[in-house]
């Protein structure tokens, strides 16, 4: 993998990413971020050797370098998931390559559906903590101690400090903010009444099928890491209705503007 890291991040180079100081991962229905930046160059990921290809429709598969609050910037727009049939390797490769380029941040967003009855659609959290419901770990492979630390340590996987400057951005701007434990799972197919009581009962806030593989591979390489969910769906068990994914990306942009001004305050802040 070293190899492949490598020559990845001389062809990045060679496009003109050089030192970034903060790497963005912008989840479902949220590429709006990219509106913002001043674009200094940007590559299609089937341009770039070794780089998986987003899958998804609704997923861009662009990798964009700028600036951002007047900061370094490199942006995933669109991701990677386990239900693509990708490996775990697979996914969390572009965030091996953003460290390799420089960055010491990860700031990264997904869409998720509230288990938590107290939030709703169209409100966003903080990730405090995690479930990894994906059945691997992106460190399970052989010579990944060649890359860092084996036993990663995970008792603060996210940032407590950055957690409090997005609940201090929220309250400034009138924003819903809530905490809690975000529970990743394969999918692609939505959650049974049966697997939405059971994520209750264990600690589960919010329920989505990514993030978690990124956030274990930023910590074995000791970057600072922050997570922001944007809820698109309530998942009440006892009073289930069908979900159309057209709906979750519709509410995933509709609640975009508040995810944007949190990334964007909290930068500038960086």
């Amino acid at each position: 993998m070293q190899k492949f890291i490598n020559e990845t991040t001389e062809y990045l180079k060679s496009k003109g990413f050089e030192s970034p100081e903060i790497g963005i991962i912008l989840g479902t229905g949220l590429g709006q971020l990219t509106n913002e930046i001043n674009i200094i160059n940007e590559v299609s990921y089937n341009h770039i050797p070794h780089f998986p290809t987003a899958t998804v429709e609704f997923h861009k598969g662009k990798l964009i370098y700028g600036t951002l609050e007047n900061k370094t910037v490199i942006v995933m727009q669109g991701r990677f998931h386990l239900y693509e049939g990708y490996s775990l390797q697979d996914i969390t490769f572009p965030v091996r390559i953003m460290e390799k380029l420089g960055i010491k941040t990860l700031l990264v967003s997904n869409a998720a559906g509230a288990i938590n009855l107290n939030f709703k659609k169209g409100e966003l959290m903080v990730i405090e903590d995690h479930i990894n419901l994906q059945g691997s770990s992106p460190l399970a492979f052989k010579g990944v101690e060649e890359l860092g630390e084996r036993f990663t340590d995970m008792s603060e996987p996210y940032s407590s400090k950055i957690n409090s400057i997005f609940h201090s951005i929220a309250k400034a701007n009138n924003i819903k903010l809530h905490k809690g434990v975000y529970a990743s799972v394969v999918g692609p197919q939505l959650e049974t009444k049966a697997e939405y009581k059971m994520l209750k009962i264990i600690g589960a806030d919010a329920v989505g099928m990514s993030t978690v593989p990124e956030i274990i591979v930023a910590n074995h390489l000791k970057l600072n890491v922050a997570a922001v969910s944007v809820l698109t769906d309530e998942c009440d068990p006892s009073n289930l209705k069908p979900v159309d994914i057209s709906d979750i990306i519709a509410m995933a942009e509709k609640a975009e503007p508040d995810m944007i001004t949190l990334f964007k305050a909290l930068i500038k802040q960086l």
